[in-house]
Parts: C-alpha cells; structure tokens; sequence
C-alpha cells in the first residue's frame, strides 16, 4: 500500500496553498468580520479550474480525482474556510449532482457555467422541521403539464443568496414518503421564488446561508432530475460523496490552528522559556499533530473510494466525516487554550477557526447521524 500523491496531486495541492497564502490569506479576517462573500476569490478559483473539479472535462470542467478534490477544499480551509464551504458546495451538492443525475441535456446547460463558476450551485434539502430527518419535507411540487408548481421553505441552505443554480428536494407524491420526494433544478430568477432570511452565523461568516421562499414557482419538468420519487436517492448518495469534502475542510481547519498554535509556542515566552519548552505544551501539539494525521489519512483513503460499487463508500465517506470534524473541534480548543487569554481576541485567527470548526459536526449530517449510518452499514455486512 502506498500512500505518496502523486504528481498530478502534488501540483495541485501546492498550486491552490500559494494561492491561499497570496490571495486568499489577507483578507481572510476581515471578510469574516465583515461577513463580505469572497466573489472576487471565486472569480479567481473559476480562472484556475477549482469551480469546475468535479465536472467532467466535455463540459468544460477540470474533473480532478477524489483525492486531489479534498486536498484542494484541505488547503483553503487551512487559511479560509468559509472560502472553501463556497467552493465545497457549489462542487460538491451542487454540481455533481447535475454530473450524476442529470439528462445530457440538462448537463449542456447548467454545466458549463458552473465549471467556471459564472453560476453559483447549491443544494436545498434542509427545512425549518427536517433537519437530520431529511425526509419529513413539506415543500411540495405538484405536476401541472409540463411544469411543477412547487410551494415551500428551504432553510440553512449554504449559497442560498448568492446561488444560480440550486439542486431541490419537493415531495411530489405524499402518500408514498419517502419514496415520493423528488430532486429538481432550480434557477435563480425563476418566478416566485426568493431567497430569504440570511444567517447571522457563529462562524462561516463570509459564506452566505439563507432560506428559500417558494410561492407558486413554476419549475419545468424538463428540470427533474431522475423519475419522480428519486429524490431522496439523489439527495443520500449526494451527500455521502460530498461528505469527505467535510472531512477534508475539518482536516484543514484544524491543521490552520495547529500552524498557529505551534508558531505561537515558540516565540510566546512564560517563566524565562518559550511556551514551546513546556512538555505540557509539547505533548498537546503531539496529541494535535498526531490527530490531525489520523483525520488526514481517513478522508484521503474514503476519497480514493469514491466510485466504488459496492455500500462501503457510505461507511467510510460517514467515518472521515465522523472522526475529522470531532478533531477538528478538539484541535481548535487545544490551539486557542495554548494562546490562552489571546485565543479569546480576534486579533488572532485561533478564535476565527474555533468559530468556523463547529458548525463541522453538524452540517451535512450531525455526528449522531454518521454513527447511525456507520452502525447500519456494519450490521448489513
């Protein structure tokens, strides 16, 4: 087994961490404070390919591996990870499920604007009452022709103001549960639907996350994506894939702390020494670096899954997601307790990490949810 990147990967790894460094870096803390969306950064991503890594190359997208996918969301969230929440998103929920489900038709356009991010993507599933029981909707799309009249409210949707393209979930067919939700495309712009309510956030401050307000909207039929009651089909193995795009923004979260953290130690002085003298700062930086590696290598190895025929894709995609983004909750409160009172000052990026790394337990799927999904995946073998 070997676990070296390879070239390919290498490049870009080190291309998107120059980046970040450069561009993304100094504006970083005064986006969150600001909660400003990084438009100007994206624009940049679109020129690199970075909007388009999943889309496949015939729609002009740059169809980078799984691998190379997490470690470009790892590097962005080292320095940003509202920056790469955007991009996870818009890629991840809002892409390829146009990649995986969608007509070929529907492919050649809503594709190509997408690949150099023109188009924003998101993915609306959650609802005021369904949260982790994400088939209990009540948006409701009832066919009317050749169109679906779809009335509802989406909430936390990441991308909401600012999306053109927004993968839905409406139930079409209540009296078959689950069974009766179905996926949709959803343009911006589409009459009677508006965005809403914008978050005021923790964290993640400068990605925008609102409700969806949808009032009599006409959304073609020709936008279904799959039959009628694939809905939640689209929507589980969706998030199953996306959730090493998780793991990976856990995983560079917590590596950005760590960097501040150890810089931190060796140049704070306590009782004539570094911090960074002190074994019980040497052994919290171990525990850190050491965790940080655990998480690392789990997300890259459920990402080289990806494609794979057989369910243990949902087991391994739920555990990168489970262990990286309890560590990187673990991480954050080592690097702000090593910062001691500044790690409570938004002078230093610590508390900007702390804030952003706790929302990773919950989205796309809370750390009870992962543990139910793993369980139930075990237990069928």
């Amino acid at each position: 087994m070997r676990f070296e990147l390879t070239d390919d990967q290498e490049l870009i790894r080190n291309t998107v961490r120059d980046f970040a460094e450069h561009e993304v870096r100094p504006g970083a803390a005064a986006r969150d404070r600001d909660s400003e969306f990084p438009a100007d950064l994206l624009k940049q991503l679109g020129g690199m390919g970075l909007m388009g890594a999943v889309i496949p190359a015939e729609y002009g997208g740059a169809d980078i591996d799984p691998i190379a996918y997490a470690l470009v969301i790892e590097e962005l969230a080292r320095v940003d990870a509202s920056l790469a929440v955007t991009v996870a998103v818009h890629n991840s929920v809002g892409a390829y499920p146009i990649v995986r489900w969608g007509t070929d038709e529907q492919k050649r356009r809503y594709l190509p604007p997408m690949a150099t991010g023109e188009a924003l993507g998101a993915f609306a599933l959650t609802e005021p009452q369904a949260g982790s029981d994400a088939a209990n909707l009540k948006c409701r799309a009832v066919r009317d022709g050749d169109r679906y009249i779809v009335n509802g409210v989406k909430a936390w949707c990441t991308n909401g103001p600012v999306a053109h393209t927004i993968v839905l979930m409406a139930v079409t067919d209540p009296g078959l549960g689950s069974k009766g939700i179905s996926a949709f495309i959803l343009e911006a712009g589409t009459p009677g639907f508006q965005s809403g309510t914008v978050e005021d956030k923790m964290g993640l401050r400068s990605s925008k996350t609102s409700e969806l307000v949808l009032d009599n909207c006409a959304i073609p039929a020709a936008n279904r994506l799959g039959n009628e009651g694939d809905g939640l089909k689209v929507a589980l193995s969706v998030l199953c894939a996306s959730r090493t795009g998780i793991g990976a923004q856990a995983v560079g979260i917590a590596q950005g702390a760590f960097e501040e953290a150890l810089r931190y130690a060796k140049v704070r002085e306590a009782f004539g020494q570094p911090l960074a003298g002190f074994q019980a700062t040497q052994f919290k930086l171990a525990d850190m670096a050491t965790r940080i590696e655990a998480a690392r290598l789990l997300v890259l190895y459920a990402a080289s899954r990806k494609g794979d025929v057989d369910r243990r894709i949902f087991r391994y995609s739920s555990m990168c997601k489970l262990f990286a983004s309890e560590m990187a909750n673990e991480v954050v409160a080592q690097a702000v307790q090593i910062h001691g009172g500044y790690g409570f000052s938004r002078e230093y990026p610590v508390e900007r990490f702390y804030r952003d790394a706790r929302v990773t337990t919950i989205y796309e799927g809370t750390s009870e949810i992962q543990r139910l999904v793993i369980a139930r995946e075990l237990l069928k073998e």
